[in-house]
């Protein structure tokens, strides 16, 4: 208890050097608990579900052409029936959570629902917080219609009401009402983003028929002793069975763990963040170290005193290390002000789709991480330096001066630890740089058309009134004249899909007329479009040959298709693809003729331009129509929404405007994780910036003062003050280039880890590597400024006087 009143005495008599201490423990105990706490929701919790690490989803891959095959839902049962490695087995439809719109009265929502068979549930092991979950006999032909909600639906839609149990959710597009029969727990809404799931097989059932239609995924629990390899392994023997299509025969087994699912993107740049942060957190450490170290080679005089007094060495090791911990216990207690401040930041600048977001917040588990981080801390900067600074020759530090006691060695250290500090700063700083530039170029990507005054408009359709492709085609041949009509829109045009939508646009396979069975077999996914004439003038996609879609290709007209230049490539070459013809279909039996060649676009996906196949409206080819608009306005697109939504209504009652936003609302969510990634890192690359200058500058300083009296022996002899700043400077410089050396080479080897964060920038971009460089050789000759200027300020005299 003495120790502790000394040591707070202690820290009093310097306020600076405790106050500099603690919050520069805050900032690194604080973003390191805060990165812990997401960490601990997003990768340490466990999901709600039994043996979560059991559990594996599994589809079929081509090889080396990137694409991801579904199922049929009969395919899908026969590998159910035959495997040996899983069981239960359940399938989820293939499009995963999908925005479904909802009639609540007059009013239109979207729910992200999830169509699922009845054994999803029994195989996750999840059990409800409220009702029951869905079993095989909701999931069935002539069933009655339930679905059950994720708890952050039933929060957010009903207010969390534990009378929720029996009310109905109407379903726009066909009118059926949905019993709620449960309330899943909170952390589970696979496939991402689900508000809810229903049965699979009623909803996609035809009406009037026991034909069930629907590409879905596999999900199933690993049978005691399987592993995920003997899943796909049996996946891949299965689409090589004899019956198998010759298509399905080139394609392998891909599975994968639920938990890796779930978080997908999210892990790699978790990782990042938590390795930023460790390197911020070991950053400051070395720092406090330092500051430690010059103030302890302040105080030898007072520890040899102390230890003449008879005080041994491990009394006066404890009394260090009592200072350090009260230091240590501030820094923590404000980092978890830090933390809690950084936590609340990041949950609302991170992206709307990162998993399980409703459930990071400081909790009992952060908080005993803080205390951990704390502790390890004081372990790193508190013990080394009480130890070293207790080890005195009381004899000679008695006769000599305070700065003629400390050594040499003493300063290699603290500049060793700089060296250290810039290496670390470098290594984090790098990372930040990579991510930044590729972000940049990702917002810079060329998409090929005109995404600006461009308004994208989802349409509610009522599918008991539109049941066929004929029906949805005659509502867009009346509804679009009227949409164009409107003042303000210049051009109207159905898409197949909202933009960045990813596996929900449509893609098939195509041969060239003329290549054989092998060759077709061989041909990638393409991605299709099904468009009217104004399509290329609304998006404002250039033509590089040919021509558009006019009205006069319509149904009994030669079949004809636009086709994007990488798609001319693919099958023709360098040849001229107009009056080229491909074909398509499930036997490859519809012949169509290239008419014209367009850019490839970035439409669906911003980080890779899709190649794509076009289609005319008016030549109906598939199941059924796209009924998302696209709208080229004259003004502000938002501006027009109230007016379109009104003609829609009036127009068609079977027909609403769901969801409109500009085009650049879409554009932020592909952006949304690239701009948190570089905003994170370079939070942390700030910092540990901040703080490598703060520690250089804290060397520099005291080897001025520790170096008084040569300092002044040179000007005695004719040094001037240019000399002396000369010397200062370069000294902080030659250790600031010594880390970053040591930096570089660290980041030559640890910036590979950032391949999956990076587009179009290599993790050894010599541009990037160079500009980090310098900057922080610019902070280093900044931080090394100030004491270059104090040394000059140095009266010989008087230094040679109090020597």
């Amino acid at each position: 208890m003495n120790d502790v009143r000394y040591a707070f005495r202690t820290l009093r008599t310097g306020p600076g050097f405790a106050l500099t201490a603690i919050l520069t423990l805050a900032l690194g105990i604080g973003l390191a608990t805060a990165v812990f706490t997401v960490a601990d929701a997003l990768l340490l919790r466990r999901l709600p579900v039994r043996d979560q690490d059991r559990l594996v989803v599994l589809w079929s891959q081509a090889p080396d052409r990137g694409f991801d095959y579904p199922f049929t839902l009969d395919e899908a049962r026969e590998f159910a029936r035959r495997t040996r490695s899983l069981a239960p087995v359940a399938f989820f439809a293939r499009e995963g959570a999908w925005p479904t719109p909802i009639r609540d009265g007059e009013r239109i929502s979207r729910l992200r629902r999830a169509l699922v068979s009845g054994e999803f549930f029994d195989a996750l092991g999840a059990q409800p917080v409220l009702g029951r979950a869905l079993h095989a006999a909701d999931d069935v032909i002539g069933a009655a219609p339930v679905l059950v909600l994720s708890y952050g639906a039933w929060q957010r839609q009903f207010g969390g009401d534990p009378e929720v149990l029996g009310r109905q959710i109407v379903m726009h597009g066909n009118g059926v009402a949905y019993t709620i029969v449960g309330v899943m727990p909170q952390g589970l809404d696979y496939p991402r983003g689900a508000d809810m799931w229903a049965p699979l097989v009623p909803a996609r059932t035809r009406s009037g028929t026991d034909s069930t239609v629907a590409d879905v995924e596999v999900i199933g629990r690993l049978r005691p002793g399987a592993i995920a390899a003997h899943a796909r392994d049996e996946l891949t023997a299965f689409l090589r069975r004899a019956e198998a299509s010759p298509w399905q025969r080139d394609w392998h087994g891909v599975a994968q763990t639920l938990p890796r699912l779930v978080l997908g993107e999210t892990h790699p740049a978790l990782i990042a963040f938590a390795a930023a942060a460790g390197l911020l957190l070991l950053i400051t450490c070395i720092n406090v170290a330092n500051l430690l170290l010059v103030r302890g080679l302040a105080r030898v005089r007072e520890i040899a005193v102390r230890s003449a007094l008879g005080a041994g060495q491990l009394q006066v090791v404890s009394q260090l290390l009592a200072e350090n911990a009260l230091l240590a216990i501030a820094g923590g207690a404000f980092g978890v002000v830090v933390a809690a401040a950084a936590v609340r930041s990041f949950v609302a600048v991170a992206p709307p789709g990162l998993p399980r977001l409703d459930e990071i917040q400081l909790n009992a588990t952060a908080l005993a991480g803080a205390v951990g981080i704390t502790g390890l801390a004081m372990l790193i900067f508190g013990l080394a330096p009480a130890v070293i600074t207790s080890r005195v020759e009381i004899e000679r530090v008695l006769r000599s001066g305070t700065r003629q006691s400390a050594s040499r060695r003493s300063r290699l250290g603290t500049e060793g630890l700089v060296v250290g500090q810039i290496a670390l700063a470098l290594l984090v700083l790098s990372a930040a740089g990579l991510v930044a530039r590729s972000l940049i170029k990702l917002e810079r990507a060329d998409l090929s058309f005109q995404p600006s005054h461009l308004l994208i408009g989802d349409l509610a359709l009522r599918y008991d009134q539109f049941d066929s492709p004929a029906k949805q085609q005659a509502l867009l041949e009346r509804l679009l004249p009227q949409v164009r009509a409107i003042p303000g829109v210049q051009a109207v045009s159905p898409v197949v899909a909202a933009p960045f939508s990813g596996p929900g646009g449509w893609d098939g396979k195509f041969a060239a007329e003329g290549q054989s069975p092998e060759r077709a077999a061989a041909n990638p996914m393409l991605n299709m479009e099904v468009v009217t004439p104004d399509y290329f003038a609304t998006l404002g996609i250039p033509v590089r040959r040919g021509r558009v879609f006019t009205d006069a290709d319509r149904e009994g007209a030669q079949p004809v298709v636009v086709i994007s230049e990488s798609v001319a490539r693919l099958y023709w070459g360098t040849d001229d693809p107009i009056g080229k013809r491909l074909r398509i279909g499930e036997h490859l039996e519809r012949t169509v003729t290239v008419v014209g060649v367009v850019p490839d676009t970035r439409y669906r996906e911003l980080r890779e331009a899709r190649p794509s196949v076009y289609f005319p409206l008016r030549q109906p080819f598939f199941p059924f129509e796209p009924v998302t608009l696209a709208i080229r306005t004259a003004g502000p697109p938002a501006e027009l929404v109230p007016t379109i939504r009104r003609v829609i209504a009036e127009m068609e009652p079977g027909v609403a405007l769901a969801s409109a936003a500009p085009f650049g609302t879409y554009l932020e969510e592909p952006l949304a994780q690239p701009r948190l990634n570089a905003l994170l890192l370079a939070v942390f690359a700030g910092s540990a910036v901040a703080l490598a200058a703060v520690g250089l500058f804290g060397a520099m300083a005291t080897m001025v003062r520790q170096r008084t009296r040569e300092l002044g022996v040179r000007m005695a002899l004719g040094a001037t003050a240019r000399d002396l700043r000369r010397m200062v400077m370069g000294h902080g410089l030659a250790v600031a280039s010594v880390g970053s050396v040591l930096g570089l080479l660290g980041a030559l080897l640890a910036n590979r880890l950032l391949v999956s964060l990076l587009y179009d920038v290599s993790p050894t971009d010599l541009a990037t590597l160079t500009m980090v460089t310098g900057f922080l050789i610019v902070i280093a000759a900044l931080a090394s400024l100030i004491p270059a200027r104090s040394a000059t300020r140095i009266d010989a005299v008087i230094a040679l006087r109090a020597e």
